[in-house]
């Protein structure tokens, strides 16, 4: 899977997946939940990079002291909105207002997809922002800040 970023707005964000085959409906529903999920994740904070308390620990989490002030004192970082998961032959496409979410989001999306690509459906491509040429867009109903 081959990873693109393009101009990235993170309230008025596309991202775009090109497949290797046209999906079945299964592997879009699959594909789907996993934006869900991920937009879950986002919109209740888990995207905070700020409070990344046992990734900074390391490998041994033992008896870890856990600072609870820490994760009370960071400042919220929410993901706003995540439009509905287009298809089109090869191509997906899902419009995401990343609100304040840490770009740690979008590592998370790109692991997660890479493994969805070796073990399930087979994507070509993961473009991050931008347009794409073979498939114009609108401005989003969801939009916060309208052009």
């Amino acid at each position: 899977m081959n990873v693109v970023f393009r101009e990235v707005d993170p309230f008025n964000c596309w991202i775009w997946i090109k497949f290797f085959e046209i999906p079945a409906e299964a592997e879009k529903n699959y594909l789907d939940g996993v934006f869900d999920s991920w937009y879950v994740l986002g919109r209740l904070g888990g995207f905070n990079s700020e409070n990344l308390q046992t990734h900074e620990e390391g490998s041994e989490l033992s008896w870890m002291s856990y600072n609870n002030d820490q994760k009370e004192s960071s400042l919220p970082a929410l993901m706003h909105n995540l439009g509905v998961m287009e298809y089109q032959n090869l191509w997906s496409r899902c419009w995401v207002d990343f609100g304040t979410s840490d770009s740690l989001s979008i590592d998370i999306l790109i692991n997660t997809l890479n493994e969805i690509s070796n073990n399930y459906v087979k994507i070509d491509q993961l473009i991050i922002g931008g347009e794409n040429k073979d498939w114009s867009i609108e401005e989003h109903e969801d939009l916060v800040f309208k052009n």
